[in-house]
């Protein structure tokens, strides 16, 4: 008995590729920074409760003192101060503070967009 195995040939060549979304390779790169830990610590700390906080806070003061946004900005700090102080891994500590780093960013833009309406 003779059995002849035929498979199938295709001319093409197709290439997949493993595109990975950009959240996860976001939170891999977070998870590489685990050697930085502390450069982070100082520059959230530092960079995000000695300058941008209070500017975010003058910004809402210039604009009308809002009572929402007040609690939007030390919300913000407030998160990114509780993962730093908890000595949480990079893949939690960063994306909060790039978090409330975009929150600050929104409420000044807000401020600002609520004066040049005004």
């Amino acid at each position: 008995m003779n059995t002849v195995l035929q498979q199938p040939y295709s001319s093409s060549y197709s290439k997949q590729s493993s595109h990975l979304p950009v959240w996860y390779r976001f939170i891999a790169w977070c998870g590489a920074q685990e050697k930085n830990r502390f450069a982070w610590l100082a520059a959230g700390l530092a960079g995000h409760g000695c300058f941008l906080t209070p500017l975010t806070l003058f910004a809402v003061m210039i604009s009308g003192n809002s009572m929402f946004l007040w609690a939007l900005v030390i919300g913000a700090m407030t998160m990114s101060l509780v993962t730093n102080l908890a000595a949480l891994s990079t893949k939690i500590t960063l994306p909060v503070l790039f978090l409330s780093i975009l929150i600050d960013t929104g409420v000044i833009i807000s401020c600002i967009a609520g004066a040049v309406a005004n």
